[in-house]
């Protein structure tokens, strides 16, 4: 189905693992003790920020809730946690099928908002990282999705042409981060 691409991009969270468990308890356990209760449909709200890094989030929580706490250390603390419990709770995800289908026959590529070495860790827990050629983290750019720079950077380590990649996204500003790099798109939403 994708033969007519030289390069397979994917994003982690949400696209080839599911993350989500962890991610929300998490979040759950750094505001409680700011007085906030873990709201599942405020989160939704705030999820279209997905795919951008956990900095971001924060600095959304605390404007929303009016939080009088600095977002760079909320996201610390945030990650911390992910990082105790996320190994106990992640599973790959339906795409990983298209992953291996076309290991060893497409350059592939892992583009996330995560940072870099957890990234690397989830991948080799999982078993997973030898699949890819290259990944590229939140920290690995200056510019985050929806801009283009996290795809480009992927395109260009795994040596194709961005006319000649897809990205396997589940998040609007991963698709739209897609768009603007010339890229075609699969919204693993919508399989």
């Amino acid at each position: 189905m994708y033969d007519c691409y030289d390069g397979l991009i994917f994003d982690m969270d949400g696209t080839i693992i599911d993350t989500e468990q962890a991610h929300n308890q998490a979040w759950r356990q750094v505001l409680a003790p700011l007085g906030i209760q873990f709201d599942q449909q405020a989160m939704a709200a705030i999820a279209v920020l997905n795919g951008y890094p956990t900095w971001r989030i924060a600095r959304a929580l605390t404007e929303r809730y009016q939080i009088n706490a600095d977002p760079c250390q909320l996201a610390a603390e945030k990650t911390a946690v992910v990082q105790e419990i996320l190994l106990d709770t992640i599973k790959p995800l339906p795409v990983v099928d298209v992953v291996r289908t076309y290991y060893g026959r497409k350059a592939m590529a892992i583009g996330t908002g995560s940072e870099h070495a957890m990234a690397e860790t989830l991948l080799r827990h999982l078993g997973l990282r030898h699949y890819f050629n290259a990944v590229v983290g939140a920290d690995d750019v200056k510019k985050h999705k929806p801009e283009p720079d996290t795809f480009l950077r992927c395109a260009k380590l795994i040596n194709v042409l961005p006319k000649k990649c897809v990205v396997f996204e589940d998040a609007d500003f991963g698709i739209e981060a897609a768009r603007r790099a010339n890229m075609a798109f699969v919204d693993v939403r919508t399989l």
